[in-house]
């Protein structure tokens, strides 16, 4: 058994500019960054940036479970983390395990972000001509009205053949959910994320029942928290897309090996979490199957939901400058070491 001398460093950093979601705007990022020595001093790192709004972690309980675990860690000790700690826990995983497994594929697609309301209109074309073809505009922020109104400006907007998935945070009742659904079905809408909030009465039902009734999928992402959130909507046949942010699933490995067994339809996301994070979730997205029926041939990988960067007010955290496509090879770029001696 390896036993890991430990430490950690907490982060608090501004964005480069707010980010406007239903939850509220965001200013400030916070997170943890652990990192791993071995005795023959090879060295590790991971992440653990829970996201506020999804489920229960929070950084301060992250942090007291560091402490608590003291200066050194191995894999009976990682154990004595509790699952609802996912974040930590795949901080940890990262920082002690080995690397994810090979890359199938040398470059991916990316999904640009589009601010809410208004805004969005400003950055379409910007967007276009830099080569994007994937666009996710979040909406349930302003007027329900006004959205849906401002949506036929946005569609109007996007370079022929150009995907866009709307993204409400949860922020919808069922007949808000309704009307956005039923005028998204004769629109060219990739997906709509997320309609119901993850902790609204019934919310399984719910959503199962928008996926039933209407044409436009529907993906997943505040309900899929953790390993346990997935594996409860694979047990109810969710026909819809799973956005996975690997930075919060705990046991990523077990969870992806679950969705490519029942071929589920997954988009990689990310967590607002910095390079150290943003390495170990898109090396994990390189290595997806994706949901071929046969592992060898790997299918087209859904556009990546990291379209996020430059993200923070000291670029020396983003990751990968922001692209139409992300290359391996910037991935494998990225300093962890810098990030971390950048908190000291």
């Amino acid at each position: 058994m390896i036993t890991h001398r430990l430490a950690y460093r907490r982060y608090a950093l501004p964005l480069r500019a707010p980010v406007r979601t239903a939850h509220g705007v965001w200013t400030v990022r916070e997170g943890l960054i652990v990192r791993a020595e071995t005795p023959e001093g090879q060295v590790g790192y991971g992440e653990a940036a829970p996201i506020p709004g999804f489920g229960r972690e929070t950084v301060g309980a992250d942090e007291a479970m560091l402490h608590k675990l003291g200066d050194t860690i191995h894999a009976e000790r990682l154990a004595v983390v509790p699952s609802e700690l996912g974040a930590l826990r795949q901080a940890l995983a990262a920082a002690t395990g080995p690397t994810v497994g090979a890359a199938r594929r040398e470059h991916l697609p990316v999904a640009a972000l589009l601010p809410a309301g208004r805004d969005a209109l400003k950055r379409i074309e910007p967007f276009a001509e830099a080569g994007f073809r994937t666009f996710k505009w979040k909406v349930g922020v302003g007027d329900t009205a006004d959205e849906i109104v401002l949506l036929d400006d946005v569609l109007a907007r996007l370079p022929e053949g150009a995907k866009l998935r709307l993204d409400a945070n949860g922020a919808w009742d069922r007949r808000t959910a309704e009307r956005w659904l039923g005028r998204c079905a004769d629109c060219p809408i990739e997906h709509v994320e997320q309609p119901i909030a993850a902790g609204a009465r019934q919310a399984t039902d719910l959503l199962l029942g928008l996926a039933g009734d209407y044409p436009t999928p529907i993906a997943l992402d505040e309900s899929l928290v953790g390993a346990g959130d997935v594996e409860h909507w694979l047990e109810v046949g969710w026909p819809g897309i799973f956005v996975v942010k690997p930075a919060l699933l705990g046991d990523s490995a077990q969870v992806l090996e679950r969705l490519a067994t029942a071929r589920a339809r997954v988009v990689f996301s990310s967590a607002l979490e910095t390079a150290v994070g943003a390495q170990h979730a898109l090396r994990t997205a390189f290595a997806w199957a994706g949901d071929a029926e046969v592992a060898s041939k790997p299918a087209p990988v859904r556009a990546l939901g990291f379209g996020v960067w430059p993200l923070f007010a000291d670029a020396r955290f983003d990751g990968p400058a922001l692209a139409p496509f992300v290359r391996r090879q910037d991935v494998d770029r990225i300093d962890a070491e810098a990030v971390w001696n950048a908190l000291s």
